[in-house]
């Protein structure tokens, strides 16, 4: 007899993972595990912890880049899905209406009233490819704006309105858009009076550096954008679902209703892929304009009973736990703490972020010694020193995080939003640790963080 044996299959071949994924997939990311020494083997997960073979937990501030919102097995989505597969519907028949979509973009539109409808992909940039194409259908236009360093998704409409020349050089041609300055509403301003502009697509705070939108930005630009009939885009694919310590990042300005917001990641609950658009009804109306046009745009797994059910198991959650108002607690905690060490530590320039989504900058120190080895960093590739940060955290204090972006030196914090108290000690303490080393006469850290530089090079 024949049979799928999940267990039999990774006990017998999970010791070959690093060899797999070097064989049939991304070959470079074995290489930069190895290469940091984050080549861990994790055998199960559950909160915000790891634990390895060994029974060692990990600390886990990255989040899965912000997926893991209640972090990994939550019991109450665990069950949610258990019962959907167990309940063998009727799904994606494609000619029918199934309740899960509706109830789940119900509860989505409660957080934001001045929305109507709802469209469910699969993903981030699913979500940010429809608000692309919803928007260029609605206002008859063909160009979006965007902000530098934005990160919006990576298939092409998404990579359009990318920030980063390091993702979009690659494969250009792309669509018509333009970037501005982020924050420049001059810059806005400008592109807008030529008229041909659908919208303008921004994430509240960007995710690569963590950098906030000014004060009063937001508000300021939805006035420019409404005056010349274009559209307001908020990318919410990291910051929503309670991640800055409101439901929305852009509610943190009183006044702001985006026409188009894109959610993902959280709304997965960790466990299916899930994203949505959120619209004005009458952007709807012109996309799904007539019943021929009633699959213009649609996704094939897109509503699934088992994303649907992930999603409204998540906010289920979000409610029952009040997770919106302990984001807001332990966040001002962890920044707080983390603040106060600019003064204890010449490289720690600046704590910035709202809520559990916080960067730590690090820049030029005053003293002499200091400087001379972050020129040596600098002068091989910038960003190393954040690198050269995060690498002693993982291996002498078992903390997963990340650099914030190619060549920036800022660490991200993005952990899942259930953290409390204990993990803030325990990331503070460790932290305090590495930068006592770093601004240390010698010191591990600027071994590794030759070793570094040599590699840079040699990549030249």
């Amino acid at each position: 007899m024949t049979g799928f044996d999940l267990a039999k299959l990774l006990s017998g071949r999970s010791a070959e993972r690093y060899e797999l994924h070097d064989r049939y997939l991304n070959h470079q990311l074995p290489r930069v595990l190895r290469t940091i020494g984050f080549d861990k083997v994790y055998e199960r997960a559950s909160g915000a912890y790891l634990w390895d073979a060994e029974g060692l937990d990990y600390l886990d501030m990255l989040g899965g880049f912000g997926v893991m919102g209640l972090g990994r097995h939550h019991p109450v989505i665990r069950q949610a899905l258990h019962d959907v597969i167990d309940a063998s519907l009727p799904d994606l028949t494609r000619f029918d209406c199934q309740p899960l979509p509706g109830l789940l973009a119900e509860k989505l539109l409660a957080h934001t009233p001045h929305l109507e409808r709802v469209y469910f992909g699969n993903s981030g940039t699913e979500a940010v490819e429809t608000a692309l194409k919803f928007a260029r259908c609605a206002t008859g236009r063909p160009r979006i704006v965007s902000c530098t360093h934005a990160f919006h998704g990576l298939t092409l409409g998404s990579l359009s309105v990318n920030g980063e020349s390091g993702f979009r050089e690659p494969f250009a041609p792309l669509l018509p858009d333009t970037c501005i300055p982020f924050g420049d509403l001059d810059a806005l301003e400008r592109e807008l009076r030529r008229g041909d502009v659908a919208a303008f697509v921004v994430e509240p705070i960007q995710g690569k550096g963590v950098h906030e939108t000014p004060p009063g930005f937001l508000l300021a630009a939805q006035e420019l954008l409404r005056r010349h009939k274009a559209l307001l885009i908020a990318d919410e694919v990291q910051t929503g679902l309670g991640r800055t310590g409101d439901f929305f990042a852009y509610q943190h300005e009183p006044g702001v209703e985006p026409d188009l917001v894109c959610v993902a990641k959280s709304l997965s609950g960790g466990y299916v892929p899930v994203g949505a658009t959120l619209g004005r009804d009458w952007i709807f109306r012109k996309v799904y304009s007539s019943m021929d046009r009633v699959l213009v745009h649609s996704a094939s797994f897109g509503g699934n009973a088992q994303a649907m059910v992930a999603g409204l198991a998540t906010l289920t959650v979000m409610e029952d736990e009040d997770i919106v108002a302990d984001v807001r607690r332990t966040g001002d905690l962890l920044r707080s703490r983390l603040d106060a060490l600019t003064d204890r530590y010449e490289l720690v320039e600046e704590v910035r972020g709202r809520g559990l989504m916080i960067g730590i900058q690090f820049g030029r120190p005053r003293s002499l010694a200091l400087r001379s080895r972050w020129a040596m960093l600098q002068a091989a590739r910038k960003g190393l020193f954040a690198q050269m940060i995060v690498v002693p955290l993982m291996q002498r204090h078992r903390i997963l995080t990340q650099v914030s972006g190619d060549r920036l030196e800022v660490i991200k914090l993005i952990p899942p939003l259930i953290i409390g108290e204990p993990e803030v000690d325990r990331f503070v303490g460790a932290f305090t640790e590495v930068m006592d080393d770093a601004h240390g006469g010698g010191g591990l850290i600027w071994d590794f963080g030759r070793t570094l530089v040599r590699q840079a090079v040699a990549q030249r």
